[in-house]
């Protein structure tokens, strides 16, 4: 049963058993629309030939869906209270993000970003509403100080962020990059007052369901993309070392991520900082190797206009990217001994030399990502100081 208005006060960092809640799910599932429009528009922009601007369109559109999603579930593990008003106003920034997502073709197509800033207005005007909510039932001056800079820096971006609509277009990427920055900023500044009472157990299945639901999105998408090349173009020979080579990367990925504990690292808000910003890059290139994956198949098929070596690159690159950063940020830190530490760095290397081996490379990459994953559970099995399963 919903429970009535109640204090939007701090949750305690040490609770028990706390878990991700129906809501946060809803929102997770609604987000992933927004990352799947954006994927779809990538693979239609490369497969013209304009990677340039798709990719650049790409990162700005991601950036404004990770970004909210990742405020929303630092304050979520912060203030959740669960009562009606908390609720709907979750359910005004789900209905911001898919305002977003309607908008993200025209951004891509016509570099008209409208639909997407209105979007992302909703969102964050909602979130702004939440920070003084919290402000007002705080009871430390320094924690109300800290919503209030919250509240107020993330309006002032707001208004920053219409110059992305007014600027001249070859100055947007220069305004989304002053931006982008401002946005970092903001928490960085709010949390000089004082610290959120986030949760790290919390945190790290958070950001793991989400990567768990980006993933599943680029096999969706895949799926959708090899079915179509093999019944409409009969092409099962050329498109099944890519489906086999694509099914191996997305498992690799999982395997990876999840293979030591998040939350062993969220130790401070330094840390917890680093690890939450770099996911920027981890989740876009997640979400990008299932728009690769489309663009190989449709390369394979002659429905693109990219040579073989760079719809292989549309995979290796971010696959790549994925395996590189989590080690950088996240696995290094549990690995024992210099043939641990390198297993993911060079797994990374040899998945981008596969992008020269022709229609097999997306099938080498799999088999390249597979192998670091089977090194890493021998590596572990023979040394018991290491935590998890290998990779």
């Amino acid at each position: 049963m919903t429970r009535p208005l109640l204090p939007l006060t701090a949750r305690s960092r040490g609770e028990a058993h706390r878990a991700a809640t129906p809501l946060e799910l809803f929102f997770d599932l609604c987000f992933v629309v927004a990352v799947a429009q954006a994927g779809a528009e990538l693979v239609h922009a490369i497969a013209e030939g304009h990677a340039g601007s798709g990719i650049a369109n790409y990162a700005m559109v991601f950036f404004a869906i990770w970004w909210a999603w990742m405020n929303f579930s630092w304050f979520a593990s912060a203030y959740d209270n669960d009562d009606v008003l908390y609720r709907v106003v979750t359910l005004v920034q789900i209905a911001g993000v898919l305002i977003l997502a309607a908008g993200v073709s025209r951004a891509f197509e016509e570099h008209d970003f409208l639909v997407v800033y209105l979007g992302y207005l909703v969102m964050r005007l909602a979130l702004a509403f939440q920070w003084t909510r919290a402000a007002r039932h705080a009871t430390d001056p320094g924690e109300r100080t800290m919503c209030h800079r919250y509240a107020g820096g993330v309006l002032l971006c707001q208004v920053g962020w219409l110059g992305l609509l007014l600027a001249p277009e070859p100055a947007r990427p220069w305004v989304f990059l002053v931006m982008a920055l401002a946005e970092l900023a903001v928490p960085l500044y709010a949390e000089r007052a004082s610290t959120s009472a986030w949760h790290a157990h919390h945190i790290a299945e958070r950001y793991g369901l989400f990567t768990i639901i980006v993933l599943g999105e680029t096999v969706a998408a895949a799926t959708v993309a090899v079915k179509s090349g093999i019944v409409e173009n009969d092409a099962l020979d050329e498109l099944l070392p890519i489906a086999a080579g694509g099914l191996l990367l997305v498992f690799a990925a999982w395997w990876v991520y999840f293979v030591v504990p998040a939350h062993d690292r969220l130790t401070s808000s330094r840390q917890a900082f680093l690890w939450g910003y770099g996911h920027y890059l981890i989740l876009m290139s997640a979400a990008a190797i299932g728009a690769g994956l489309e663009i190989a198949v449709e390369q394979a098929v002659g429905e693109a206009h990219v040579s073989t070596l760079s719809a292989s690159a549309a995979v290796t690159i971010p696959s790549a990217l994925f395996l590189l950063l989590v080690w950088l940020l996240h696995a290094r830190y549990f690995k024992v001994g210099t043939a641990q530490q390198l297993v993911l760095p060079v797994a990374a290397l040899a998945i981008l030399m596969c992008s020269f081996a022709g229609r097999w490379a997306v099938l080498a990459a799999g088999l390249v990502a597979a192998a670091a994953v089977a090194t890493g559970v021998a590596l572990t099995a023979r040394n018991p100081a290491t935590r998890g399963a290998g990779a």
